[in-house]
């Protein structure tokens, strides 16, 4: 008897300010699907309304799109209304960058959904989107990182203080909204006239914002990571150079053509490549990550590593960073897909055996 193929519902796009790059990393996502002959792929694309709509073929909203809601039921379903039918997917894919979507807010849906789905959980995605606490986590586990100071809009900051300690701790600072992604809201800051005003940009995108130190021209530095609990997989180290702009921003990553090279694996000591990998794998466990992620380092003038953030729902598109460093690990992309699928359906089954009853 032929098994069935399984049936993944990717979702992208949504209200974020990543929107774009979600379609874009979803497009590849689908595509590698689509072409193997285990998986019958549905395309769902959520707009930046936050409605869901059933895709003939991936990519930004159009006319014969098929308007569909999620139902909150046991194995949740997709209701088709035009059609009065429903979609029981076997397995979600969320490909969705930034608010709304890798925050831990999706993964709260489709844990209510009942459903398995790909990637982190609820709490170690809405750790991994807060800058500032996955900094905590990283400083926890030894992990070093650069001085910073968080403030919150709700809360007024004493300005000489914040310049005092951005005097003593040294230009250039980098001013960075917590909860954001694709480098969105972020600003370098070489003197102090420049402070506050970067601040104030960052504020319009978060309700709370990093002022943390830089490095003079330092270098970026990635790990990537697939696995669950006990068993993590690191990829290479893989680095990229800005060609244009002062730093990788959103310019550089995604507008500017040849803005950035990359270079994997990383022109790196040994020992520095063992540290990231081991930090990357030590953060992503604090997390109590499952699935993927993207750890991000900045590297110094005397090639030490420090941690800047985790990324759990990184870029996936065919140039992303993501499966390209498990490519130069040996790892074929459609391998790394079969993996996170697998990965999720045995995470939901773990959950499965789990009792909810309380104990006589």
């Amino acid at each position: 008897m032929i098994k069935e193929k399984i049936q993944v519902a990717v979702l992208y796009g949504g209200k974020s300010t990543e929107h774009e790059v979600s379609v874009h990393s979803a497009q590849t996502v689908c595509a590698v699907l689509a072409g193997s002959q285990k998986y019958d792929v549905k395309s769902i694309f959520i707009d930046k309304e936050g409605f869901w709509f059933l895709q003939e073929v991936c990519g930004e909203k159009n006319p014969q799109d098929i308007p569909v809601t999620p139902v909150i039921c046991p194995q949740g379903k997709i209701f088709i209304p035009s059609q009065n039918t429903y979609l029981t997917p076997d397995v979600f894919f969320p490909v969705l960058h930034g608010t709304n979507g890798e925050d831990g807010t999706l993964q709260g849906l489709l844990e209510c959904l009942d459903t398995p789905y790909v990637g982190c959980g609820v709490l170690a995605s809405a750790m991994g989107m807060d800058k500032e606490t996955s900094k905590m986590l990283a400083l926890q586990m030894n992990v070093p990182t650069l001085p910073y100071q968080k403030l919150s809009r709700e809360e007024s900051y004493d300005q000489k203080s914040l310049e005092i300690w951005a005097e003593k701790t040294g230009y250039p600072l980098f001013v960075k909204p917590v909860r954001l992604g694709s480098s969105v809201g972020v600003s370098k800051v070489k003197t102090e006239a420049d402070l506050h005003k970067a601040i104030s940009f960052a504020f319009r995108f978060d309700s709370d914002v990093l002022v943390e130190k830089g490095l003079e021209k330092p270098r970026e530095v990635f790990c990537a990571l697939l696995g669950d609990g006990g068993n993590v997989q690191t990829s290479e180290c893989g680095e990229l150079k800005t060609l244009e702009g002062e730093f990788f921003d959103y310019q550089a990553k995604y507008i500017t053509v040849g803005g950035c090279e990359t270079r994997v694996p990383a022109e790196l000591p040994a020992q520095t490549r063992a540290d990231i990998r081991q930090g990357s794998e030590l953060v992503f466990r604090a997390l109590r990550g499952s699935g993927l992620a993207r750890v991000d380092f900045l590297i110094d003038g005397q090639v030490n590593a420090w941690f800047s953030e985790i990324n759990t729902l990184p870029g996936m598109s065919e140039t992303s960073l993501y499966p390209q460093l498990f490519e130069a690990a040996g790892v074929a992309y459609t391998d790394v897909l079969d993996k996170l699928i697998d990965i999720a359906l045995q995470v939901y089954q773990n959950k499965q055996d789990l009792s909810t009853e309380r104990a006589a």
